[in-house]
């Protein structure tokens, strides 16, 4: 074991112990849950899988929880967050082939019941610190008609991190009502989080949710921690790798609000990444195959770790296959929380295999991204995984590996193996037919269409 791997772990188990002092086997109340979202981290951008990056906070989390080493989300971020907000596969929603753009009036439809919903149901006072992304155009989309009481942060993705802009137009607000803040969005919704925390109701657990948008484009950050990371030559990874920190330095601070507050020992924390990192934006996804906007392991397998002491081993990796639709229904087990969805789950109740230790094999799980006139799919079957790449003319081009011995996606068997790629195939346009008909796909920005000067304000009734 290298002598950082080993530091780290001893300062996990230390501090686990500390966490975890007193507690029981089961808990006696409902569990706080807390989120944390970063948007567009690559496999390889977290200290605990070797990057030069310092992730302490995070590497943390890592060492006192559970850390999972095939969890998977979306290509691109708009289609991850809806399947976590719905537990239900984002080709359902429309929300599959590419994000929702600034010009666009859909949104996540609203029939769909979103997990805030179900722990604000169960007594949970609910809270949202971050990018949403999930629709913008009409009051019925935006997040305190989707369950959370309390709403800060910005609709749209890629905003300026000092001006808090989208397109020239402010996009950062507290409950409906814009806002003009000085400061780094990283660190102020942090700060929000926090505040929320030390100001709750102490007779009722909370569901924060702390959707970032560090490091997405643009590849902003504080001057001091740019200065941190002048070793890396090239300016991007240097930019990326601030951005990456100062999340990281934000995360500790929440995770600190819960130490201060007393209460780390009764909050399940959830850290993951929304889709693999962009290569051409610094972003590193070694040594898995290519990155964001893609359907090979780099666009799909990202960092992902889950703490709650007492009732998960310090320092444990998990190999079990789940998608961003499986945490709703298995925070809401952990919790003790019903769902209550009408419509069915995709995602899957994953808490038994989780606290027993022991995978359970996997139903087929589909991926789809869209992007200069391809559409990109794949499916994992237990032990193998088809990539198809689709062109708008011409044939399709197959991948086929075995994902449990080839992660990397070395070797293409798809030659070797016609009939199962024909029937994965099948399975993919199967898939494809539950789009609805008004869902997002990917376009131009309509000639003529302008910002407005206040994004939430903007939104509409209807």
């Amino acid at each position: 074991m290298k002598r950082r791997d080993f530091l780290t772990m001893a300062a996990g188990l230390s501090a686990a112990c500390a966490l975890g002092r007193g507690a029981a086997a089961a808990p006696s109340r409902k569990p706080n849950i807390l989120i944390f979202l970063a948007d567009d981290l690559g496999w390889h951008d977290v200290g605990y899988h070797g990057s030069e990056i310092r992730t302490p906070n995070i590497d943390r989390l890592a060492a006192q929880g559970m850390r999972f080493e095939r969890a998977y989300s979306f290509p691109v971020c708009s289609p991850t967050r809806s399947g976590l907000m719905t537990g239900r596969s984002p080709m359902r929603l429309g929300v599959c082939y590419t994000v929702i753009r600034p010009w666009s009036d859909y949104g996540v439809p609203i029939a769909e019941r979103f997990m805030p919903q179900a722990f604000h149901d169960a007594g949970y006072q609910t809270a949202i610190a971050g990018k949403w992304h999930l629709g913008h155009a009409y009051k019925k989309f935006l997040p305190r008609s989707r369950g959370f009481d309390h709403a800060y942060g910005h609709l749209n993705g890629a905003i300026d991190y000092f001006t808090h802009e989208r397109e020239g137009g402010l996009d950062w607000n507290r409950n409906g009502q814009s806002v003009r803040e000085e400061g780094y969005s990283t660190f102020l919704l942090g700060d929000e989080a926090a505040r929320f925390i030390k100001q709750r109701d102490r007779t009722r657990p909370f569901f924060v949710y702390v959707p970032f948008n560090s490091p997405h484009a643009p590849l902003q950050a504080p001057p001091e921690y740019i200065q941190k990371y002048s070793s890396i030559a090239e300016p991007r990874r240097r930019s990326f790798a601030a951005m990456v920190d100062a999340m990281d330095t934000t995360i500790g601070k929440v995770l600190g609000t819960l130490e201060e507050e007393g209460i780390a020992g009764n909050t399940l924390v959830l850290f993951f990444s929304d889709n693999g990192g962009p290569t051409g934006s610094g972003a590193t996804n070694t040594p898995l195959r290519a990155g964001k906007g893609t359907t090979f392991e780099g666009g799909i397998r990202v960092p992902a770790v889950m703490r709650w002491p007492g009732q998960l081993k310090p320092g444990t990796v998990s190999n079990q296959v789940m998608s961003m639709m499986d945490y709703f229904p298995t925070l809401a087990a952990a919790a003790g929380v019903t769902p209550g969805n009408t419509l069915p789950l995709d995602g899957k109740n994953l808490w038994p295999s989780i606290t027993a230790e022991k995978p359970e094999p996997r139903e087929d799980i589909c991926f789809c991204v869209e992007g200069a006139g391809v559409v990109r799919l794949a499916v994992h079957r237990r032990e193998w995984k088809l990539v198809r790449e689709a062109p708008g003319s011409g044939a399709p081009a197959n991948y086929l590996f075995r994902i449990d011995e080839d992660p990397n996606e070395t070797a293409n068997l798809a030659e070797k193996n016609p009939k199962l790629v024909a029937e994965l195939a099948e399975r993919l346009e199967n898939w494809r037919a539950l789009h609805p008909a008004g869902g997002v796909r990917e376009g131009p920005m309509p000639q003529g269409w302008k910002a407005p000067k206040l994004w939430v304000e903007a939104a509409r009734e209807g």
